[in-house]
């Protein structure tokens, strides 16, 4: 009875041991192991999506930081300007004829005073003493006209080499131009440069003008004073008709 019942009782520990033991074994199941890879595959791609976007984004970045430098290098401005000697030198000339001797420049005092120094003509009655007057007052418009010619072309020369200093300066600024804003600078310099020299060439024509045209009037003047001196010296033009003169009397 005992034998029976030890044997029975190891049956039944045995029996209640197995399903223990086999609970602490691993289990494969094929069907969880590729959902478990699938679902690996799919974070690993998100992860790359992830990389790339971001590495997108930098170089976004990237571009917009180096269109900013463009943009900088577009409003850059140029270090150098020569304005303010261009206008100096249109200052000089312009000083040159608004101090020219002589006849006036502006056209209201000039008319006046050419009506009155280079008159249409002289009558009979014009006094020596007058003529000779305006006849030097006119020589000395002449010739002051002249030199002011003269100053106006040692202007223009003195000009004219310190162009040559400028225009070194503009090119070299517009070859080492950095933006748009520079580059056109430096086109704006360069006919600035062309506009003064321009005016200049106008003002040196215009004092050339001037002085031709006075000394064309002057000669005018002189070929009607000697007009007048003549028919004064002629007197009236009447033929003398001779007549007998009886010396002694009869």
């Amino acid at each position: 009875m005992k034998k029976t019942l030890l044997a029975a009782t190891a049956a039944l520990a045995l029996t209640l041991a197995v399903p223990a033991a086999q609970a602490q074994w691993v289990v494969y199941d094929p069907t969880n192991f590729s959902q478990n890879v699938l679902t690996a595959a799919r974070s690993l791609q998100q992860i790359n999506n992830q990389i790339q976007s971001l590495q997108n984004e930098a170089q976004m970045i990237l571009n917009q930081g180096q269109m900013l430098v463009n943009q900088g290098k577009n409003l850059a401005s140029l270090a150098y300007s020569p304005m303010a000697m261009l206008q100096q030198d249109i200052a000089r000339t312009n000083a040159l004829i608004s101090q020219a001797q002589g006849l006036a420049t502006q056209v209201g005092q000039l008319d006046q005073q050419f009506s009155q120094q280079y008159p249409s003509g002289y009558g009979a009655n014009t006094s020596l003493d007058q003529t000779v007057a305006d006849a030097r007052t006119r020589w000395n418009n002449s010739l002051a006209a002249l030199h002011t010619t003269l100053d106006m072309q040692a202007q223009v020369n003195a000009s004219i080499t310190a162009d040559q200093g400028t225009l070194s300066q503009i090119v070299g600024s517009s070859q080492g131009a950095a933006g748009i804003l520079q580059a056109t600078q430096a086109t704006n310099q360069l006919l600035a440069l062309l506009a003064k020299q321009t005016m200049q060439s106008q003002q040196l024509r215009i004092a050339q003008d001037r002085a031709t045209a006075l000394e064309q009037s002057r000669a005018l003047e002189a070929d009607a004073q000697a007009q007048a001196n003549r028919t004064r010296f002629m007197g009236s033009g009447v033929a003398y008709t001779p007549a007998p003169v009886q010396v002694f009397p009869q």
